[in-house]
């Protein structure tokens, strides 16, 4: 009979600290380090976009003291004890500080094996993961400008995002005058307050569709085009803009509508072939059921620090496969490059991998955050470090 307890490590795999560090940079970052007894250091991305210091306080107050000599070996039984050991399941904070450990506990697993982390989930489906950029502008002459601006950087897909005449501020439009000034790092403003905007659907759902004509008449058919809706149509609205949509062959429609109300994809679905995407604020397989089952969106949103890390997400897009849905991890700079990169070894590993989000960070978080994946000619790669691949100064 063993004469340890089954969750404890007997050698050098046991945990021996794990630091919550928080930095701010360009941005607020919440990073998990975990240390184990021969000194091999996994790191993982607990950040959640206005809510960080109450990720760092569940890390540290509830999570850190179980994770002390436990083995960091066995990712699935810890993902597992931290998951079901507390009343509390889900949601946000949850998911995020166990997104942490599970990235972690990946990274030292394959320091430990002396492989990138891809190697472990399977190896490689594909050279290079395509990622689209975001693009954005007040008027058209300023959003051709931002297209091409990317098209420079080498992105070959493009998210498309305009102000609306008649509405002094449009979320995700980065040139437009905010309370701290310029913002390139959606969601991600430095401001004593929440931003306050005006809204006019109607005046939205005039102007879009004229953009897209434009976009296309300009750039042709073949560019990959995107579209945020940021949650704000009820479903006959967004059904109408998908519909509108159609003839500029859309990549997808995202967040037409907010999808805590799953059902309401249904109506949608009735009435456009635009694909749709949805997920980003959704955190278990359990915000995608319906969606998946009924087939009513065609790309999983979700990030890993979000949504439970590696293990959990590989689970809900092994799901999504099975109904032909695709994978569209969520990836501007609310997710540190630690969070990045865990997405990139799980978009190199699966089968239905569809594009990578990608928003570079600021040169002041690329000296906290050591990355080695790259950007080339619009394909990302994790690079061949051996673990994520980040290293945190």
């Amino acid at each position: 009979m063993p004469t340890e307890h089954p969750d404890t490590a007997p050698g050098g795999t046991a945990i021996r600290s794990a630091e919550v560090l928080v930095t701010s940079p360009d941005r607020n970052f919440v990073t998990l380090r975990i240390t184990t007894q021969d000194g091999v250091v996994g790191l993982g991305d607990a950040t959640l976009n206005g809510r960080e210091l109450s990720v760092a306080s569940y890390l540290s107050d509830h999570v850190v003291p179980l994770l002390l000599g436990r083995d960091a070996h066995r990712i699935e039984d810890t993902w597992q004890f931290l998951y079901r050991s507390a009343y509390w399941r889900r949601g946000p904070v949850t998911m995020a500080a166990i997104a942490a450990v599970d990235v972690a506990l990946w990274d030292i697993k394959a320091k430990i094996a002396g492989l990138p982390l891809y190697q472990l989930l399977g190896g490689a489906s594909r050279t290079g993961i395509m990622a689209y950029g975001h693009a954005s502008g007040r008027d058209l002459p300023e959003l051709f400008d931002s297209i091409r601006h990317h098209q420079e950087q080498g992105f070959r897909s493009i998210r498309v995002q305009t102000s609306v005449p008649g509405i002094d501020a449009v979320y995700g439009v980065a040139a437009q005058p905010s309370s701290s000034g310029r913002y390139d790092y959606e969601p991600a403003q430095r401001a004593p307050l929440p931003a306050e905007e005006d809204w006019d659907t109607r005046a939205y759902l005039r102007h879009i569709p004229t953009v897209f004509e434009a976009v296309r008449n300009e750039f042709g058919p073949e560019v990959p085009l995107l579209h945020d809706g940021h949650h704000r149509m009820t479903p006959i609205q967004a059904a109408r803009l998908g519909k509108d949509l159609e003839p500029y062959d859309l990549f997808w429609l995202e967040d037409c509508t907010p999808a805590e109300n799953q059902e309401a994809l249904r109506l949608v679905r009735q009435h456009t072939t635009t694909p749709l995407a949805i997920g980003e604020v959704f955190n278990t397989v359990w915000d995608y059921q319906t969606l998946v089952r009924e087939q009513l969106i065609d790309y999983v949103r979700s990030a890993v620090t979000h949504t439970g890390g590696i293990s959990a997400l590989r689970k809900i897009l092994d799901f999504a496969a099975q109904y032909q849905i695709k994978s569209g991890i969520h990836g501007p700079t609310d997710i540190s490059p630690v969070g990045m990169a865990a997405a990139l070894h799980l978009d190199l590993a699966i089968h239905n991998f569809g594009i990578q989000e990608y928003m570079q960070h600021g040169a002041r978080t690329g000296e906290v955050f050591r990355q080695s994946f790259t950007f080339e000619d619009g394909y990302l790669h994790p690079g061949s470090s051996v673990g994520l691949g980040v290293e945190y100064d």
